[in-house]
């Protein structure tokens, strides 16, 4: 199919890299010059040089997926929709707070455009090589797009969960679960370490992550990590960044009565990290590098 794709970073670009090599025609757009060039230099064909060029370059009904920061939707949605018709979709494939997305549901559904919410799992290179898709919307939307969604995720790894709003709540708790079990395995390592064995971590999250019950792509990351910055982890931070989604879970949980004590502590530790970094801290740094690329002095 042709669609079009808003934001070129670090997951946007390897989801148009993707959806090319799988025969789709991607009409691209990212704010920067910068962005737009660099996307053009690792492979992207067609790059627009503005929104309304792009939805211009689409044939109707449009699809416009757009793939950038939670913060930046709105400013996107301001320019684009004006530009759109009746049965136009759009695509939000950002990690939006779920109440806010069935808010734009609603008024996009005024103006007859249809919209879909989709979280998107497994990092850069979960884009790149099949990433793992939470979808909510109209499942007619879902069933007509499928084959799309199929040839962007790794086999089996999408899911259409409800109306609108329902992929991005799915994805918030994703991000939840996540920081729960980030933190589980950064105490668990710090813990080891400051034993009196003199322990090999390299060499035990190789073995953890055989046939032991906590084997996982986290512990496979941390190796990768303990490899490239030592097991001391001396260049990475020991001060976590975090989003939004940890916080929106346990904000969440709480308005439907739900204690999450794992959830709520590891993101205060994340919080508290920026005042009182700790060995924990460059463990859960050193893994959002490693599978988000994020920065490890952030």
């Amino acid at each position: 199919m042709k669609l079009g794709y808003i934001g070129l970073g670090k997951m946007g670009l390897n989801m148009v890299l993707r959806a090319q090599e799988q025969g789709h025609i991607v009409i691209a757009f990212n704010r920067s010059e910068e962005g737009r060039r660099a996307a053009k230099e690792k492979g992207a064909r067609n790059i627009a040089g503005s929104i309304k060029e792009l939805v211009s370059a689409l044939p109707s009904p449009r699809v416009v997926w757009i793939m950038v920061s939670h913060a930046g939707v709105q400013e996107v949605l301001k320019e684009l929709v004006p530009l759109l018709h009746k049965g136009d979709l759009i695509i939000d494939g950002g990690n939006c707070f779920y109440e806010e997305t069935r808010r734009r549901a609603k008024i996009l559904k005024k103006k007859r455009i249809r919209f879909m919410d989709i979280g998107v799992s497994g990092g850069p290179g979960g884009a790149r090589s099949g990433a793992c898709l939470m979808i909510g919307g109209d499942k007619k939307d879902f069933t007509k797009l499928a084959p799309l969604f199929r040839d962007l995720s790794v086999k089996n790894g999408f899911d259409y969960f409800g109306a609108h709003g329902a992929g991005h709540f799915v994805k918030m708790v994703h991000n939840g679960i996540e920081y729960g079990m980030m933190q589980a395995i950064g105490e668990g390592f710090a813990v080891m370490k400051k034993s009196d064995f003199n322990l090999n971590l390299t060499s035990i999250t190789r073995l953890y992550n055989n046939g032991s019950v906590i084997e996982s792509r986290l512990v496979g990351w941390l190796e990768s990590a303990f490899r490239k910055y030592g097991e001391d982890l001396r260049e990475v931070s020991g001060s976590v960044g975090y989003t939004g989604e940890g916080e929106w879970t346990v904000k969440t949980a709480e308005t439907l009565k739900v204690p999450t004590p794992v959830i709520k502590d590891s993101f205060l530790f994340r919080v508290a990290s920026k005042a009182k970094p700790s060995y924990v801290g460059k463990v859960l740094s050193a893994l959002r590098n490693q599978f988000g690329q994020h920065d490890i002095k952030e």
